[in-house]
């Protein structure tokens, strides 16, 4: 696997090359929900790119890009034995490098981006500068993230992207808890607390099934967690039970899909 970091070296890697290339955009701390990212990714495409950048204009004044796990050497490894051929790994500069003012703004962000005003911003413009840089066939994300997915979809499709995106379903734990690289901060008891997120997710979709309200009978089986959101959206095609809560200091996103899919 080849490690690069700078937008020169991956262009010359890509423009030369007439593969059909997947990208899988992440911020590291690697598990078994990237893993199956990179699967299908070599499984649909003759090259597979990962990006590695902790993009800090995704984060707010209150958020956790501080502490956020970085181990490059450990996810280079990881990444090295998927099967990955390239790892673009930049410094900071070298996608914001002084004097960077252009940011992409979307308008419709769900209610992820109402908890967080500049999140997608960040997310969305660091997605098509690398977009724009790899120039890939495919780009791949996971249904855990599935707000960001639609916001990303709508972004290809107003600004004439030609690419695909792909979203897989969620990875989860043997306990059901959704794979996230936040789930590293959590403590033992935080962790059994945690477990309310995807159980409360499955109570939410039993109820919608039965024809009842799916937000009141997910709320109700929180187990006292106090959620930021819990909500129905409509993500393109798919309808999706989505809820954002903190348990302890860490916060986590979770959500099934009710009707339809996010492909």
């Amino acid at each position: 696997m080849k490690i690069v970091r700078t937008i020169s070296e991956i262009r010359q890697l890509t423009q030369s090359s007439q593969a059909r290339t997947g990208l899988v955009p992440t911020m590291g701390a690697f598990h078994d929900g990237h893993l199956s990212l990179f699967r299908a990714a070599r499984a649909e495409c003759d090259v597979t790119i990962v990006s590695l950048f902790v993009n800090p204009a995704q984060f707010g004044a209150n958020d956790d890009l501080d502490r956020y796990p970085r181990d490059e050497a450990r996810d280079a490894d990881i990444a090295g034995k998927a099967g990955v051929d390239v790892l673009f790994a930049p410094p900071v500069e070298e996608l914001y490098p002084a004097g960077f003012h252009t940011w992409v703004d979307p308008e419709r962000t769900g209610a992820e981006g109402a908890h967080r005003p500049d999140h997608f911003r960040g997310v969305a413009t660091v997605c098509l500068k690398l977009f724009n840089i790899v120039r890939p066939d495919v780009a791949y994300f996971g249904q855990k993230d599935a707000q960001q997915a639609a916001v990303l979809r709508q972004m290809v499709r107003d600004l004439n992207l030609e690419l695909e995106l792909r979203v897989l379903p969620t990875v989860r734990d043997i306990d059901g808890l959704a794979l996230s690289s936040r789930n590293a901060y959590l403590s033992s008891e935080e962790r059994g607390r945690a477990l309310a997120l995807p159980r409360a997710l499955t109570t939410g979709r039993a109820a919608y099934v039965q024809g009842s309200d799916p937000i009141a009978a997910a709320r109700a089986a929180l187990n006292g967690l106090n959620p930021d959101y819990v909500d129905v959206l409509e993500l393109g095609d798919a309808k999706v039970l989505a809820v954002a809560a903190r348990v302890g200091p860490t916060r986590l996103i979770d959500n099934v899909i009710l009707e339809g899919e996010l492909q």
